[in-house]
């Protein structure tokens, strides 16, 4: 007869993912906006308003997706 699946690890492995995301969203936070701090501070001849407003977006639309994907 075949073995059960191990339910106990897979509960675990559940747990365990949504911190590891948070983990991640946290590491590509801290180095998008260390990105963003030395792009603004090398001066307006290399780092244009617009440049900046797409980052910002693409931060915020980042942001909002992982809230809204446990809903």
């Amino acid at each position: 007869m075949p073995t059960a699946p191990s339910f106990a690890a897979d509960a675990l492995l559940g747990l365990l993912v949504p911190f590891w995301q948070l983990v991640i969203g946290a590491f590509v936070l801290v180095a998008v906006a260390a990105s963003i701090y030395r792009l603004a501070q090398r001066g307006p001849s290399r780092m244009s308003m617009a440049l900046l407003l797409t980052g910002g977006a693409v931060v915020c639309i980042t942001v909002i997706g992982m809230l809204l994907q446990d809903l």
